[in-house]
């Protein structure tokens, strides 16, 4: 009887031990949809090129289907940009028994981080692994710390991005079903909006400054003129 061990965060990569105490790991499908949640998205797209929403994302209906793969498409593109809310840096990616680091199909980017002890790596995915191309080989001597650009569920989405997601489908969506110039242009407009009110959030959850920021952390405060007032 296999025993199972915490899988790792955002991952489908899920450990197991078996009595005699050997590790096995086991890859898993990664959910990356919900189409409950993704329906109002798919009828918005919808009602942007003229046709009506519907209940189900039955896939059978042409114009649903070009819908829905359209928004899915479009996720993947927006989010590889990587975003303050599905980058994360230092992130530890531990070996396996033949010393090769998995890659969860989840994951989006992966990079060495620029630490001391990632000097002489120079790392990318192959295969479904992370592979050293400094060192022309799949094994690590040590488990490593990566940056990595996330692939999130439509649900964990903060809403300005799945709105800019949503906006950017219907434009693409509009030229492979309808094919109205017009109403490209148009749509072109409100993806426009949407970006912009997602750089917006960008900007604000970032908290970016020109000095820069070590890591993960930002230790600068920007100068706020009502301390001085309130003296």
């Amino acid at each position: 009887m296999l025993a199972p061990l915490p899988s790792l965060p955002h991952s489908n990569l899920s450990t197991y031990r078996d009595p005699s105490g050997s590790l096995f790991f086991i890859y898993m499908a990664f959910p990356t949809t919900n189409s409950q949640q993704e329906l109002p998205a798919v009828n918005q797209i919808l009602q942007s090129c003229g046709q009506a929403p519907v209940t189900t994302l039955d896939q059978t209906n042409p114009d649903v289907a070009i819908a829905y793969q359209t928004l899915l498409e479009v996720s993947r593109e927006v989010q590889a940009e990587g975003w303050t809310f599905n980058k994360e840096n230092h992130y530890k990616m531990a070996r396996n028994t033949d010393n090769e680091i998995l890659i969860p199909n989840n994951i989006l980017q992966i990079d060495a981080t620029n630490n001391a002890e990632n000097v002489e790596l120079d790392v990318i995915r192959r295969n479904g692994k992370l592979y050293d191309k400094a060192h022309h080989k799949f094994t690590f001597d040590n488990d490593i710390e990566v940056d990595i650009v996330w692939l999130f569920d439509w649900v964990d989405l903060p809403k300005p991005i799945a709105d800019f997601i949503t906006a950017r489908a219907a434009t693409t969506t509009s030229s492979r079903i309808v094919g109205d110039n017009n109403l490209y242009q148009i749509l072109q407009q409100k993806e426009a909006f949407t970006r912009a009110m997602a750089m917006e959030y960008e900007c604000n959850q970032g908290d970016y400054t020109f000095f820069g920021h070590a890591g993960n952390t930002n230790q600068y405060i920007s100068y706020q003129p009502y301390k001085a007032l309130i003296r």
